[in-house]
């Protein structure tokens, strides 16, 4: 009888745990794959306060095997994430272990490393969480790496993490006319990769200056797909607070380049949008300065207009990328081409989305413009993909 009982034990087990959804396990937390690769190497990291495994920093792990880093590269927001968007970043030391902390915001736009910077070390690694948005400028930080890495013949190991908006593609391809710091590569807004993929890209299509290739190795996660729900267990920037702001991110964050504020100063960044001279809008709220939003636009002005927080997430992540939102506030203020600054164009990659915004196109009719962008890009970019589809 206790041979029948411990036997269906076991059953119940093995069951239950088949039912269980993988965990996904992220580059960062296969220490048997990169840490041999470290021996003997002066190592530089290129993290923030997202390159956390299992409560602890790449930075500690690092240290604790003995590797030999001699220093950290910092990008927008800096090694802890504690400042804010646009906000210049000094370089430090890391008060913790006394590792120089090279930064690589100035304030404007994601800057190289210097060719004295890079002799410093033999190999970077990369652990960093991206949310796979092409204005989300991670990515250009690391791009700007990979040059000088290519040039200085330096060994590239990025710990690959998911893409919480990886499961679609949506959004114009960048017009390289309007690259800036908000926008490096032609891609997509929503590119649908992981930074491991997208690096595999950038080597592939000679995306680095003067056709350069990159010396990299890319550590994959493990039990990952893009159609997994990644809940990022780390913010990745002051200003996305929760999932549903990294879902609308994507559709709102062009309100960076009008007068109507998305939240930034408030306790819902990129779920709220509103300015003083919106009407019929019963939802208030005030911007106030704050350490992860100096002076925030609109600060000290009450702001009327929409509050966006009480959305599914689901139906937001399911609807991809939507400029309803825009061309509602835009018919608000009735403020014509007065409504766009200079770098609307930068976030949104083409010139044709604020004249057909003017025209009174509705947002299923822009979309629908850049539909072969989307298939042209999907198809380029299939041979770098590491993960299901």
């Amino acid at each position: 009888m206790r041979f029948l009982f411990t036997l269906f034990y076991l059953l119940c087990s093995v069951l239950f745990i088949q039912a269980q959804p993988s965990r996904v396990i992220v580059g960062a937390e296969q220490t048997d794959i990169y840490l041999p690769l470290l021996k003997g190497k002066r190592v530089a990291l290129l993290s923030n306060q997202s390159g956390i495994v299992n409560d602890k920093h790449i930075l500690d792990i690092l240290i604790e095997n003995k590797v030999n880093v001699t220093a950290i590269f910092s990008p927008e927001h800096g090694f802890r994430g504690e400042a804010g968007a646009g906000d210049h970043v000094a370089s430090s030391v890391d008060a913790k272990t006394g590792v120089p902390i090279l930064s690589l915001y100035d304030g404007i736009q994601p800057g190289k490393p210097s060719a004295e910077s890079v002799r410093k070390f033999d190999l970077l690694i990369i652990d960093i969480q991206d949310v796979g948005v092409r204005f989300f400028n991670y990515y250009i930080t690391i791009v700007k790496l990979m040059e000088a890495c290519a040039e200085q013949h330096k060994k590239v190991i990025l710990l690959d993490r998911p893409n919480p908006n990886g499961h679609y593609v949506d959004g114009p391809i960048l017009d390289m006319k309007y690259k800036s710091g908000v926008g490096g590569l032609p891609i997509p807004v929503v590119h649908g990769m992981t930074l491991g993929e997208l690096t595999l890209m950038v080597n592939g299509e000679k995306w680095l200056s003067k056709g350069a290739v990159c010396d990299l190795k890319v550590i994959p996660c493990l039990n990952y797909t893009h159609q997994t729900m990644y809940r990022l267990p780390i913010l990745p920037s002051p200003n996305l607070p929760n999932m549903l702001s990294i879902y609308l991110y994507p559709s709102i964050c062009y309100f960076e380049a009008t007068p109507v504020s998305l939240g930034r100063g408030t306790d819902l960044p990129f779920q709220i949008y509103g300015h003083p001279n919106m009407k019929g809008y019963n939802f208030t709220f005030t911007p106030r300065s704050m350490p992860s939003a100096n002076k925030p636009p609109q600060q000290d002005r009450l702001c009327y207009g929409v509050n966006l927080s009480n959305l599914s997430e689901e139906d937001v992540w399911k609807k991809g990328i939507d400029l309803s939102y825009l061309i509602d506030a835009y018919k608000n203020l009735n403020m014509d081409d007065y409504f766009f600054r200079s770098f609307f164009e930068n976030l949104i990659g083409v010139s044709y989305v604020r004249k057909m915004i003017i025209q009174g196109k509705t947002a299923d009719e822009i979309k629908a413009m850049w539909k072969d962008d989307v298939e042209k890009f999907k198809k380029q970019r299939k041979s770098y993909l590491l993960y299901d589809e």
